[in-house]
């Protein structure tokens, strides 16, 4: 499944790192490094192009003249698209369909980035066109749609959206059950999924220290949302993915097998 990523920033650089998965990409963990990712998955063989894009804040609200920032659309089936100007998205559109491209993969990670309105606008454009569009806010908010099976099944295939662990449980010295391994099934598309779970290793299950030790985690890959409020979540954006996996390390261990 052939993939080109458009996009412009930290984020998306992180991105484009966790879904080639290169020696070297993750250093959270500094010279304690186990290679806890390595061999597991790759892209590389995947992703046509990486293509970084203008700075929107550089560009204005909007574009008179679109055409001269169009980039090429390389032969794909999937496009992912991070912090691109909207009206150079919305000219990239017919280019995508002419270019194969299936299914177009969006996220916000700031309030200011691909608000609800445009998302929905984006979304319904691409689908006139016959293109499946999927955008979320922040994009570990992603799950895979059956009803749009090219969008879900490179999901699958690079193991991003939302994150979703596999937790393994022994009873320690005290007959409390402690968490031996947690296995990445998918990662949030920037890979802290992997050092959150590298983190959780040796912690008991029952431990109150449980949230905090995944918050310390999560800011520690650091997590790249915006810290600033967004009023469409009523919240940060960096503070709802940190719910999202505190709430799936906790469905893990809900489903934990014992050892």
């Amino acid at each position: 499944m052939k993939v080109v990523v458009y996009y412009n920033g930290e984020f998306g650089e992180r991105v484009v790192g966790n879904l080639l998965n290169y020696p070297g990409f993750c250093i959270s963990c500094g010279e304690a490094c186990t290679q806890c990712r390595s061999g597991k998955y790759s892209g590389a063989e995947d992703i046509v192009a990486a293509v970084e894009m203008p700075d929107p804040s550089t560009l204005g609200d909007f574009i008179d003249d679109v055409e001269p920032l169009l980039p090429a659309v390389p032969e794909a089936d999937i496009a992912i698209v991070i912090n691109v100007h909207p009206d150079i998205l919305f000219g990239m559109l017919p280019r995508m369909k002419d270019a194969g491209i299936r299914g177009i993969i969006g996220c916000s990670e700031s309030p200011k980035d691909m608000p609800m309105g445009l998302r929905l606008q984006v979304s319904r454009a691409a689908e006139e066109l016959g293109l499946e569009a999927a955008f979320s806010k922040p994009f570990c908010a992603m799950r895979p749609d059956p009803l749009k099976p090219n969008i879900a099944a490179f999901l699958k295939r690079a193991m991003i959206g939302e994150p979703e662990l596999e937790i393994v449980l022994q009873k320690g010295r005290e007959g409390k059950d402690v968490i031996a391994a947690a296995n990445v099934i998918r990662s949030a598309p920037c890979g802290s999924t992997w050092f959150v779970a590298k983190r959780l290793i040796g912690v008991e299950k029952d431990d109150p220290r449980l949230h905090e030790r995944i918050s310390e985690a999560h800011h520690a890959y650091p997590c790249t949302a915006s810290m600033d409020r967004d009023p469409e979540i009523g919240d940060t954006v960096l503070h709802r993915a940190g719910y999202i996996i505190r709430d799936k390390v906790e469905e893990a261990i809900r489903r934990a097998v014992s050892r």
